[in-house]
């Protein structure tokens, strides 16, 4: 049965609306701009280094850096991470010069300057050590878009904090160059350590 010029009529803007509202979704999603790195907002930030002075966004410049938040008195995460960090750059021949370990606390009310310094130095003392007040912890997490979160203590004040486990790689330009997952194979941390310090 043909269609009455009317029908035909309705039936062509009908299907030319269908192309466009494609074509429409199309460019949207090929010429939006990309979506920022996961994990990494750039929200300025400054704290306070155990070698004196203050460290903040800019400083993390000039070499490429691993960047993980952690709190000394962590039961396993933070020494398991710790310790595999600097055996990788060990394995691999490079030193701190090469390739800087920044640890970040997310419990500033315990980890004081001597605390860290003792902590990290049992690990390697070139790890950079930053603390500060709650604001200024606050602004470092949010500039790597970390979470944490206090649990509730115990009688004898003590608790457990919380945290992003992953390890942060900047590329000496401070990018954002990807993450290290807690418990990721050795073979491919090594890996990516080795392309963030070759490019």
């Amino acid at each position: 049965m043909a269609l009455s010029p009317t029908a035909r009529n309705f039936r062509i803007i009908l299907w030319s609306l269908v192309v466009l509202a494609a074509v429409a979704a199309t460019a949207q999603f090929v010429l939006r701009p990309p979506a920022a790195p996961v994990g990494v907002t750039g929200t300025p930030f400054s704290m306070h280094s155990i070698a004196g002075g203050e460290f903040a966004n800019a400083d993390l410049k000039g070499t490429p850096t691993l960047v993980f938040f952690g709190y000394t008195f962590c039961p396993d995460v933070c020494p398991t991470t710790l310790a595999e960090l600097t055996a990788d750059r060990t394995q691999l021949g490079l030193s701190a010069a090469q390739l800087r370990i920044v640890f970040v606390t997310v419990d500033p009310k315990r980890d004081t300057p001597k605390a860290l310094t003792d902590y990290l130095g049992s690990f390697d003392p070139a790890i950079v050590g930053l603390y500060g007040d709650a604001a200024q912890t606050a602004a470092a997490k949010a500039s790597f878009g970390v979470f944490s979160e206090n649990g509730a203590a115990d009688g004898s004040g003590n608790y457990v904090v919380s945290h992003t486990a992953d390890v942060f790689l900047l590329d000496r330009d401070g990018a954002y160059q990807g993450t290290i997952a807690f418990g990721e194979a050795k073979s491919a941390v090594l890996a990516k350590i080795k392309r963030l310090v070759a490019g």
